[in-house]
């Protein structure tokens, strides 16, 4: 069965778009730095995590497993299961969606994402956030946003000021994990209300599509 583009295209990663139009060089901020402050080193080898987001007028459901820094799994409103694996320290990676109420499975790796438009990396998929890609202004904060759920674990709010908007988050620094991310007005958009950084069994990651329609996405695109 051969994928068109715009359904692949089509693929929803739930990420927060914190970044500016993709290719853009991020400009010198004038404060603290992104990849310093929300950096993954030092991050548990083990993670997995629940979350609820707000995205198009709904609620979603969003579990996330980590495997250090070559596996991650992701289940969105048990309807959506992605499996990203790469070789340690790769910046590339091979990305398994399945369908699951449609019995769909398809595999591309990140060049071809990029082809399509999906400008996804691997920090994306394990913790949420998206690199700024122009300039922006991180500062760090003495107190959220009035009204946010309380949280049960330690985190520091920074606000992160892109062109005219502006996003609050309360970054984790054990779990290397935004807790919460709200807009300058409103409810949060992001939730982390479950972690856990025991060990996960290696099955966790490995993709059952056993009796599902395969699509190799890679080779689509490739011919096209």
């Amino acid at each position: 069965m051969r994928i068109s583009v715009p359904k692949l295209a089509s693929i929803a990663l739930p990420l927060l778009a914190l970044a500016t139009t993709p290719g853009q060089a991020a400009q010198a901020p004038r404060g603290l730095v992104f990849d310093r402050v929300f950096g993954a080193a030092g991050e548990p080898g083990f993670l997995h995590y629940r979350v609820l987001y707000a995205a198009n007028g709904a609620v979603h459901h969003l579990d996330v497993w980590r495997d250090h820094d070559r596996r991650i799994k992701r289940v969105t409103d048990q309807a959506l299961a992605t499996y990203a694996s790469r070789k340690a320290g790769e910046v590339g990676y091979t990305l398994k969606v399945l369908d699951l109420k449609r019995r769909i499975s398809t595999t591309i790796d990140r060049t071809n994402l990029y082809r399509i438009g999906s400008f996804t990396d691997w920090y994306d998929l394990g913790h949420g956030l998206r690199h700024p890609k122009g300039a922006y202004r991180l500062t760090l904060e003495t107190t959220g946003p009035a009204g946010m759920p309380r949280i049960a674990r330690p985190c520091r709010w920074y606000a992160l000021a892109e062109g005219n908007r502006t996003t609050h988050i309360c970054w984790d620094d054990r779990a290397k994990l935004p807790l919460l991310i709200a807009p300058a007005s409103g409810p949060p958009v992001w939730r982390v209300t479950a972690i856990d950084q025991g060990a996960i069994p290696a099955a966790t990651f490995v993709a059952d599509d056993r009796g599902f329609i395969k699509n190799d996405a890679n080779r689509d695109i490739e011919a096209d």
